[in-house]
């Protein structure tokens, strides 16, 4: 309506830090356990599926499955914490 001012709001601001730095990579795979955790999108455990087959035949990784039922969310702590006591790697993706 005439007369009525609009208000516009920039996207932008302060995202803040976040809560986890990565670790440093790892030069050597050979021999490493590797972790699956898969968010539960569609296809993201056929592309983890076939991403680890191909690196355990070509540097023999052992394997270790985690899923995540909400790709909305990070994975919670518990299974955060469960995947780092059994691997050195986790390979995660996203797909549809």
């Amino acid at each position: 309506p005439e007369g009525e001012m609009m208000e516009i709001y920039a996207p932008t601001g302060n995202t803040g830090e976040p809560q986890r730095s990565l670790a440093a990579p790892i030069p050597v795979l050979n021999g490493v356990s590797l972790g699956i955790l898969d968010n539960t999108k569609p296809n993201a455990r056929v592309l983890l599926d076939r991403l680890a087959k191909r690196l355990t035949e070509r540097v023999g990784l052992t394997l270790a499955k985690a899923e995540v039922k909400n790709a909305a969310l990070a994975a919670p702590d518990q299974v955060l914490e469960s995947l780092s006591k059994e691997v050195q790697v986790v390979l995660t993706a996203s797909a549809d």
